[in-house]
């Protein structure tokens, strides 16, 4: 019987993944190197989405030090199915928690040491614990990168439009389709197609580790449905530069109709996690 890739590749989202790496990779604190490898390890804890970077212990500067007493293991029945990029203290699978004591520094809880024999002597890193992070001479920013995720931009003449609660928020036959592995499709409309006396820039920023650094906005009528409802890259990075000053709207949040047709809400780690547990497993993104 065939496989369908998507939720081929879902089941593992329940195992310990790894991956090596196939460039330099070095981390910063200020302007002090703490790592540097050729020996980088891309790794997945159970129901993560995105990878971490995990290094030999000897390829750091300093030591690395089991914390004392050991942070209490996390209730993973109270855990979603699925978790996106968020507090690294969260760990998912059996190890040791660890600080990185840099001359006489403590950065405290900093990594994570697997306890699997093919990850042996690996200590996965907290990406935010240092100030930046580089594959050969390009800065890596948000995350690791997954080298099994791809953005494609494509220009569209379908008519789409998107509202909330029957208001129309915009409406375009020329928007860009922004494909990004795992994610539902996302619909960016030209700035002159969004109704953009209904929207209010919002203080909220995001990164993402592929189209860089997103500005957000929310309905002037401070409806909480409203809050944070769209974004846009001013200066988005490498294959997303297509979309830049382009509006996205939350297609988990909003009501999406393409070519008159209704599309559903997709499930993703965004939705709620009511609706995450109420979904059809064959709705859910991620797999």
């Amino acid at each position: 019987m065939a496989l369908r890739m998507r939720h081929h590749l879902g089941k593992a989202m329940s195992d310990l993944r790894y991956e090596p790496t196939l460039f330099r990779t070095r981390a910063r604190i200020a302007d002090t190197t703490v790592v540097d490898t050729w020996s980088a390890v891309l790794v997945w804890e159970p129901r993560r989405l995105v990878p971490v970077y995990g290094v030999p212990v000897g390829d750091i500067r300093g030591q690395v030090v089991p914390t004392d007493p050991q942070p209490a293991a996390p209730d993973l029945t109270t855990v979603p199915g699925m978790l996106g990029p968020m507090d690294f203290s969260l760990h998912t699978c059996a190890g040791t928690v660890v600080d990185l004591v840099l001359d006489g520094v403590t950065v405290a809880q900093a990594g994570y040491l697997p306890a699997d024999p093919d990850l042996a002597e690996i200590v996965v890193l907290d990406f935010n614990a240092f100030d930046s992070w580089w594959a050969e001479e390009q800065q890596t920013v948000g995350h690791a990168h997954d080298p099994f995720e791809r953005i494609e931009v494509l220009p569209s003449s379908r008519l789409v439009e998107v509202s909330l609660n029957g208001t129309r928020l915009a409406s375009s036959s020329r928007p860009l389709l922004l494909l990004e592995t795992h994610l539902p499709p996302r619909w960016y409309f030209p700035a002159e197609h969004v109704e953009s006396e209904l929207l209010t820039p919002s203080d909220t920023t995001s990164t993402c580790a592929y189209k860089g650094f997103a500005s957000y906005f929310s309905l002037v009528d401070g409806n909480t449905a409203g809050k944070d409802i769209a974004w846009t890259y001013r200066d988005p990075r490498h294959d997303a530069l297509p979309v830049r000053d382009h509006l996205c709207f939350w297609s988990e949040r909003s009501d999406l109709v393409v070519d008159g047709q209704p599309l559903p809400r997709p499930v993703t780690p965004w939705s709620t996690p009511e609706e995450q547990a109420a979904a059809d497993p064959d709705r859910l993104e991620f797999g």
